[in-house]
């Protein structure tokens, strides 16, 4: 590239807050970015999203919880963590040191437990926090929250009245009915949603005939889940104003740009970087070399604009 050639604009807005790049890290996958730091500069990625965190440690599932399968993996961790407490000691002071935006994932089993951990980093450094709400609802039967629309709306309701960061709502894609589960959290106040996470299945040992997961069922994930949670981002798009972060199956910037012509404002990189811990920093690169080729001024232009494409279309 000449001195005179004009860089195309990769940066994004997120719910008012301008990120340098659309790409970052799918929680569960990244820890705190600690363990990548010698595979990658962490800075260059558009934002770090840490493994959930609850108001205290969670031991997880029983082992064996992670099981290789065709096109992805299963995994039945049951997001172990070490608690609030120990990630404001330790982990949110190294997150700080690095020149890019965080977004602390939270887990709970009750809208209490969601309300302590956002109460707990309403002072601190934080730019996001991203609400999962696939964790099963103890005190409500077992109905996880993501599952249904009205519970959905409720959680996100009182968890954004404690919550003084931008809050961006993580979706299951285990519904009939993607759309309304968007609306009820848009409803609710969410400043944003995350979708997919895993889908729901299970792997069978032939030797033991017997589930290979502890826990019987687990979260798919990889490139095996990457046209359901296109086709998911595509429709929430269609359903809600706020901005939309697309999940599931990306590990290459050609599915990136997929999601975002789907209606992401930004991706997240989940399995794949299990295999390649640099995939993040090649997709970037691939989507700016996209850019300067189609001589495209900004990324942001391509935000939804697979939706356009469909006007005028009947069938």
């Amino acid at each position: 590239m000449s001195s005179r050639e004009k860089r195309p604009k990769l940066a994004v807005k997120l719910a008012g807050v301008e990120l340098k790049n659309p790409v970052m890290p799918a929680s569960g996958t990244f820890g705190s970015g600690k363990e990548y730091e010698a595979y990658l500069d962490l800075e260059k990625l558009g934002m770090i999203v840490t493994k959930g965190v609850a108001d205290r440690p969670w031991k997880g599932n029983p082992t064996p919880r992670v099981a290789e399968t065709h096109g992805g993996m299963l995994n039945s961790v049951g997001l172990q963590n070490p608690g609030i407490e120990h990630f404001l000691r330790e982990d949110l002071p190294f997150l700080q040191s690095r020149n890019t935006k965080t977004m602390v994932n939270i887990a709970g089993r009750s809208i209490e437990e969601y309300v302590r951990v956002v109460t707990a980093l309403q002072r601190q450094p934080v730019d996001f926090l991203e609400l999962n709400i696939s964790c099963p609802n103890i005190k409500e039967g077992g109905v996880a929250f993501g599952t249904d629309a009205d519970m959905a709306y409720q959680v996100t309701k009182k968890v954004k009245a404690a919550a003084t960061q931008p809050l961006i709502v993580k979706l299951s894609p285990n519904v009939t009915d993607i759309g309304a589960v968007a609306r009820a959290c848009e409803a609710g106040g969410a400043d944003g949603i995350s979708l997919i996470n895993t889908l729901l299945g299970m792997k069978i040992d032939i030797k033991t005939r017997r589930p290979l997961l502890a826990n019987t069922f687990g979260g798919l994930s990889g490139p095996a889940i990457k046209p359901v949670a296109l086709r998911m981002v595509y429709q929430a798009a269609k359903e809600v104003k706020i901005p939309i972060i697309g999940i599931g199956g990306i590990s290459t910037w050609e599915d990136a740009l997929e999601f975002i012509l789907a209606g992401a404002a930004a991706v997240q990189v989940g399995t794949a970087n299990f295999r390649n811990p640099r995939v993040m920093l090649q997709i970037i690169e691939g989507l700016e070399n996209y850019l300067r080729t189609e001589n495209i001024d900004g990324i942001e232009e391509l935000i939804g604009a697979g939706h356009e494409l469909q006007e005028g279309i009947q069938c």
